[in-house]
């Protein structure tokens, strides 16, 4: 039978943890090299194993509603029962603890960004003139915009960031593209959705936000970073000025200050992408 394992991947779900006095270890370091030494046994015994995150305030509140006592290793199987029907799994695939851990935290923003950016397109309605379904328009111009970028991005390695300022709710996250020769793009298919609907969140409500698309220099060293800005009105992507670049990619987010240019990084204009034409909002 298949297994899920859940992890208590930051320190501090850890620490919030070791209150409960059926919970079993104390040093963070240890308990990571033993839920690794699990899989690899449960991996040897030929068992299909799942890695869920095991969010220690979120089992709190699982435990309130369901009525447990959280200090029982019987409540804590029922939360990663839970895990497994209604959160973020990964596969275990024999990978390290160090290389499980990032991956498993990035599938779970990729799920919440998702999940965040598809209540906000639901909740946008129909067009008061004509009746279309906002939510609708804008993934599928998103989706568009999208498409068009890494088009024209062209083959090699491309990292994208969306940053979109969605009212009560702002949405960050990042795909991994892999444009061929060919002229085709392979991408991890939830990471794709995540960033699509992020944006698609921004046309909808109109919101202010930025995409980045960091190019691998591979051959030359020089890895290259252009980006755009969400225009409101039109509903679209406005490409940035080399300097506009720069000046974004430089200044530190929380604080606004200036950072350092990053070495062997050229800051570039971004690509003039064609309007669909038309509005969400007619």
């Amino acid at each position: 039978m298949p297994s899920i394992v859940a992890v208590l991947a930051d320190e501090s779900h850890f620490a919030r943890m070791r209150a409960y006095g059926s919970f079993a270890f104390d040093d963070h370091a240890v308990y990571l090299r033993q839920l690794e030494g699990l899989l690899r046994a449960l991996t040897a015994q030929q068992i299909h194993a799942r890695v869920a995150l095991f969010d220690s305030v979120d089992y709190e509140l699982f435990c309130q509603e369901e009525r447990l006592d959280p200090d029982t290793p019987e409540s804590r199987a029922r939360y990663v029962a839970q895990l497994a029907t209604a959160g973020t799994t990964l596969p275990y695939q024999g990978q390290g603890i160090g290389q499980l851990l990032p991956q498993l935290r990035d599938a779970h923003a990729c799920r919440v960004t998702w999940q965040t950016g598809a209540e906000v397109l639901a909740r946008a309605g129909a067009c008061a003139r004509c009746g279309a379904d906002i939510g609708k328009a804008a993934f599928d111009r998103a989706a568009r915009a999208v498409t068009l970028l890494l088009e024209e991005a062209g083959d090699g390695n491309h990292h994208l960031v969306a940053s979109v300022a969605v009212p009560g709710a702002p949405l960050v996250t990042a795909l991994d593209v892999r444009g061929t020769s060919q002229g085709r793009l392979h991408a991890h298919e939830s990471a794709a959705l995540a960033l699509t609907t992020a944006l698609a969140a921004g046309f909808a409500t109109a919101a202010a936000g930025g995409l980045v698309l960091r190019t691998d220099g591979e051959g030359s060293g020089q890895d290259v970073v252009r980006g755009w800005s969400l225009a409101p009105r039109r509903c679209w992507l406005r490409p940035l000025s080399a300097s506009e670049v720069f000046s974004a990619y430089c200044t530190d987010p929380v604080t606004r200050e200036p950072v350092a240019p990053e070495p062997g990084v050229d800051h570039a204009p971004g690509f003039d992408l064609p309007h669909p034409g038309g509005g969400l909002h007619c």
